[in-house]
């Protein structure tokens, strides 16, 4: 668990697995906010989650900031119609539970729930969660939300059926990178999943096989901005690359989220860093490592967190001082070993 801090006011406290379970079974009205730009894991969870509560007779709203509706390939995920754009979302819920998310700025346009709730419960496994809200069950060994959702289900008591499951293995694919960084447990709670009847390849191909021909020329264009720095990152290399506003107006979410996949698979760098134009001069950034550079400490130091070997953050300014910061940031991170 990471520390307790203040937020909003409001002294937030570590919570347990037991004691997270009444917060979350005790309410009537509960709404689930993924990050903005949701992905697997975080959208995954909340649906598997808010499932649950809906079928005990909860009213259960899910929802994020941005953009307007989830990501094409993630649609399916809600069967029960529990995503509500976030102009919907109820502004006093009883219980509000924050998935997958660091930092209440996140939540983006929905960030001040959190302080209106009545209670809010931040359930997450990045270990750079800031500790919002009124508390948090926050679990940095897991390799997913989806795996802590899971255990939170279970306590419940709550069945773990065909469209569970299929929430819960989006959230574990894409998070573990297929699998390449799972644990025995998240393997074996895979299989589980498996067993509920989770079709793997029709889960998996729409998230991480299957993209529009237009991504190859979105592709192309931003690969032509990749610039390979090997001497940066601690003499361990850097390769990075820009996704302009142009891009994103022709690509769907899911390619533009593609691209630092691509990137990380430079041989001559240790780090891959894409920043992407959200506004006139605000980027956001993806920060990938191969396991030796700990990014989430840049990160961090850049105002955003995430995972010693996935991280990002947003910021305001021009490219190319943005791209200093990050080598200056990448020359402080710790080494990992």
């Amino acid at each position: 668990m990471v520390a307790a801090e203040e937020s909003h006011g409001l002294t937030s406290r570590p919570t347990t697995l037991e004691e997270a379970v009444g917060v979350l079974t005790g309410a009537r009205q509960v709404v689930l906010l993924a990050h903005v730009n949701p992905d697997a894991d975080a959208l995954g969870s909340a649906l598997a989650l808010g499932l649950a509560l809906h079928r005990r007779g909860a009213h259960v709203q899910v929802s994020f900031g941005a953009p307007e509706r989830p990501a094409e390939s993630l649609r399916d995920l809600d069967v029960a119609g529990l995503v509500v754009p976030h102009h919907r979302v109820v502004h006093r819920p009883e219980l509000l539970v924050v998935l997958d998310t660091g930092s209440v700025d996140r939540l983006g346009p929905l960030a001040d729930r959190a302080e209106t709730a009545g209670t809010t419960l931040v359930i997450d496994h990045h270990v750079s969660n800031s500790g919002f809200g009124t508390f948090y069950y926050v679990d940095p060994r897991a390799e997913a939300t989806a795996v802590m959702v899971l255990h939170l289900l279970d306590a419940i008591g709550a069945p773990v059926d065909l469209p569970t499951a299929r929430c819960l293995y989006a959230g574990l694919v894409t998070d573990t990178r297929n699998f390449r960084a799972a644990s025995p447990d998240t393997h074996a709670m895979a299989a589980r999943l498996l067993v509920a009847g989770v079709d793997a390849e029709a889960v998996t191909r729409p998230l991480l096989d299957t993209h529009p021909f237009s991504w190859l020329a979105m592709l192309s264009a931003v690969l032509a901005t990749a610039r390979l720095e090997v001497d940066e990152a601690r003499g361990l290399g850097l390769v990075h690359a820009l996704v302009t506003r142009d891009h994103i107006d022709v690509g769907r979410q899911e390619e533009i989220e593609s691209v630092i996949d691509v990137l990380r698979t430079t041989a001559e760098a240790e780090v891959a860093v894409v920043l992407k134009q959200v506004g006139d001069r605000r980027w956001t950034a993806n920060m990938r490592s191969k396991g030796r550079l700990d990014v989430a400490a840049a990160a961090s130091a850049l105002g955003g967190g995430g995972h010693r070997h996935a991280s990002g953050f947003t910021v305001d300014g021009d490219a190319p001082d943005i791209l200093d910061r990050v080598r200056r940031a990448l020359a402080d991170a710790p080494l990992l070993g």
